[in-house]
């Protein structure tokens, strides 16, 4: 029987604390990792995730940082190495929020903290987890994309420049540290029921699914699932690959 065994690794999920991120903290530590959950703000969210996992017989732990500047990202891999052991999976999943708006009327400093909150937060994370990979011999980078970097809807400028530049980034890191057994993905969702939306009444929400080629809005234990599986040893020949998990609401082609 095929499993999920991810026993004896550390993973480390960026925005932990948030709707999609503590769904895939609790996945990931219900297959046997150790769990590191990153937030920046809301260090009681981050904290609640801890005790849910703990509480299930898992293993957790929460870290604070600015997953935008350099010394905060190197102490944060310091802080989990000696709390939890050197992480060979990385979640980058974190990401600002802002007012979407038309290109005209976009504040351009919501361009450059989509440009930190993406695109450098996969460099940063990769200077500083990626050589502990290294010396392991092997590891996994899963970073959370969006089904939108390939739609280009209007009002989506800032979130797609962001989205599009880091996956320019990962494709070139999956052929710069292959030959290392580290393999890069990304996991591309698309509007997902959370616990905000649960309860299904989001008129918006039921109509984006009605359009959808399964005819229905996914989860975030189905994204969470897809982000367990690159995670694990069954992935292992799986790199550069942008993955929609959106029901087929977008289907990259050939």
């Amino acid at each position: 029987m095929l499993t999920l065994d991810l026993s004896g690794r550390v993973a480390v999920v960026t925005g932990g604390s948030g709707e999609l991120g503590r769904v895939m903290c609790r996945t990931l530590a219900a297959c046997g990792a150790s769990v590191a959950v990153h937030y920046n703000r809301g260090r009681d969210r981050a904290e609640g995730v801890v005790n849910e996992i703990k509480s299930a017989g898992g293993t957790a732990q929460a870290f604070q940082a600015d997953i935008t500047d350099q010394a905060q990202v190197n102490s944060l891999r310091d802080q989990v190495t000696a709390a939890l052991g050197p992480a060979t999976i990385v979640v980058n999943n974190a990401v600002a929020q802002y007012n979407w708006t038309s290109v005209l009327e976009q504040d351009p400093a919501d361009y450059e903290s989509q440009f930190r909150s993406c695109v450098m937060q996969n460099v940063l994370t990769a200077k500083a987890f990626v050589p502990g990979m290294v010396e392991a011999g092997g590891g996994r980078i899963i970073a959370i994309n969006t089904e939108c970097a390939m739609q280009n809807f209007p009002g989506q400028s800032a979130y797609v420049s962001g989205k599009r530049g880091m996956d320019g980034v990962l494709r070139v890191l999956a052929k710069e540290i292959g030959k290392h057994q580290i393999t890069v993905n990304q996991v591309a969702p698309g509007w997902t029921l959370s616990d905000k939306l649960r309860d299904g009444s989001n008129q918006a929400h039921a109509e984006y699914g009605a359009k959808v080629p399964l005819g229905r809005v996914g989860t975030d234990q189905e994204i969470a699932n897809v982000v367990a599986f690159l995670a694990s040893d069954l992935a292992s020949y799986i790199t550069g690959a942008y993955v929609p998990v959106c029901g087929g609401n977008v289907m990259p082609t050939i």
